[in-house]
């Protein structure tokens, strides 16, 4: 297998396609984590104004 002389590129290939993946995760989990902060603010934010509106 080891003879084929393909194997640079397949092996390439593989590689690639490994750090293409890893990268699309990350990126998700990083776009979770901006996401997550967001909806956190915004829900402060609501409670807030929900406060600001029962105390009248």
């Amino acid at each position: 297998m080891l003879s084929d002389p393909h194997i640079g590129f397949v092996i390439a290939a593989y590689a690639v396609a490994a750090v293409v993946i890893a990268a699309m995760i990350g990126a998700v989990a990083l776009d979770y984590r901006r996401l997550s902060a967001a909806l956190a603010e915004a829900n402060r934010a609501l409670e807030a104004a929900r406060g600001s509106r029962s105390g009248r």
